[in-house]
């Protein structure tokens, strides 16, 4: 469990005034304490300490921070871009929200040293159209640390030069893709570009670019004033550091928690949620990482830890750290064919086999939640799933793909029986 000491957002919950110079605001919290010091310690230093650390980004993707920084160029002679994404449409996905609502002048320091660790002077915060609260929120702090000299020309008194802007998006879900994201941002349709080029060589305008979630960004700062060791002292090897977990559904106390990574799932519920409604033994399946991972069932939510590695060995992932927990009442077929529903709704259409395939798969789902299938459709189904996965320009194919996967593997017997009531009961109703 994670030590008061070690938390870095002290103010997740709202208790503390967000703003700058509140009663208990942001500088009593030890935000923007010597970031000046931190700016002049170079790129260099901020990149290798970040890479010290073990951050991976917590958008989803697991992707080692310092190193994906490395890929910006040492020299260009165009502008250079950090963009956050702080679109988190992702169903059961409530972190970023609570931060930018809460701790705005964490992300906004991380922004800072961020940019200065890749060599970025512009910065783009991209948030969700409908987090109106939220970007007011974001943008009085943004005035506040422009007001105080810590943010636009000789930012920090530290001699470089940082602007950061707000920018809204429409409430499109592939628009937390990174290059559907660069897309809305340039004023186009959000669809995903191919990949390569990659957004560092080649992103925003044409410029060189690299594309962070909030909370990965707002970590940031923590991890240089205490040192990466520190950072990677918590958690596991390669799964190191704290995370912002979000728990939801049927628990007793819905919340969002810092936790160290590598927490027992069961341990995580128990403690922070008030566990599951109705008793552990009550519990049916849990969504550990948002919706677009694999559902696990209780056998293995008894013992999986909650990190990227323990969760990709059960076959499911950490994602967003979306924890949907769900117990026995639920009906765990239609739980699925909503969210194929959902991904069949949010596809951008570019690519066939995610156009056609999420729609057919939830046309198929829609008849297993009734049972009025045959049973070689369940093959059928998963088949079908394996050649959306894999196959499109961005991951929202694999997004549609992998709930229905996850169904099939634990839960087969369930569609089985169902299919054969169904035709119980037609056989009675035609005698």
């Amino acid at each position: 469990m994670l030590a008061d000491k070690d938390r870095i957002f002290t103010n997740l919950y709202g208790q503390f005034d967000w703003r700058l110079d509140g009663a208990v605001g942001a500088r009593k919290r030890g935000d923007w304490d010597g970031t000046k010091d931190l700016v002049a310690k170079g790129r260099d230093w901020i990149a290798n300490e970040v890479k010290a650390s073990g951050l991976r980004g917590r958008g989803g993707a697991g992707f080692p921070t310092g190193l994906k920084w490395t890929f910006m160029p040492k020299q260009s002679d165009r502008p250079t871009y950090l963009i956050v994404n702080a679109d988190e449409s992702e169903p059961g996905t409530c972190k970023d929200r609570d931060i930018m609502r809460h701790d705005p002048h964490k992300l906004i320091e991380g922004c800072l040293l961020a940019a200065v660790g890749m060599g970025a002077h512009h910065c783009y915060i991209y948030i969700r159209g409908e987090f109106y609260n939220e970007a007011q929120v974001l943008q009085a702090a943004i005035d506040e640390a422009y007001a105080a000299g810590l943010v636009g020309n000789n930012a920090c008194g530290s001699g470089y030069d940082f602007d950061i802007k707000l920018h809204r998006g429409a409430g499109a879900y592939i628009c937390g893709e990174e290059t559907g994201l660069l897309e809305s941002l340039e004023g186009k349709k959000g669809q995903p570009r191919l990949k390569p080029p990659f957004p560092a060589g080649v992103g925003l305008y044409g410029c060189p670019s690299t594309v962070n979630n909030v909370e990965t960004i707002a970590v940031v700062p923590a991890i240089l004033r205490r040192g990466g060791a520190w950072f990677a002292g918590i958690g596991r090897p390669k799964n190191e550091g704290t995370k912002v977990f979000c728990i939801s559904g049927h628990v007793e106390k819905p919340c969002n928690v810092e936790e160290a990574m590598g927490i027992p799932l069961k341990e995580l519920i128990e403690k922070h949620a008030g566990g599951v409604r109705g008793g552990w033994d009550n519990l049916l399946a849990i969504i550990p990482g948002g919706s677009s991972v694999p559902v696990i069932p209780k056998s293995i939510c008894d013992t999986v830890l909650m990190d990227f590695d323990a969760l990709r060995d059960v076959k499911s992932g950490l994602g967003t750290a979306a924890v949907i927990v769900m117990d026995k009442s639920t009906d765990i077929i239609k739980a699925i064919a909503r969210l194929s529903q959902f991904y069949k709704h949010e596809s951008c259409g570019q690519c066939t086999p995610c156009r056609e395939g999420a729609g057919w798969m939830w046309r198929v789902m829609e008849r297993m939640v009734q049972g009025k299938a045959e049973p070689r459709e369940i093959d059928m189904l998963l088949e079908v799933s394996f050649e959306i996965e894999g196959h499109t320009i961005c991951a929202l194919g694999d997004a549609a793909a992998w709930p229905v996967q996850g169904l099939i593997r634990h839960f087969r017997p369930e569609m089985e029986r169902r299919i054969h009531d169904y035709r119980a009961h037609m056989a009675r109703a035609a005698e």
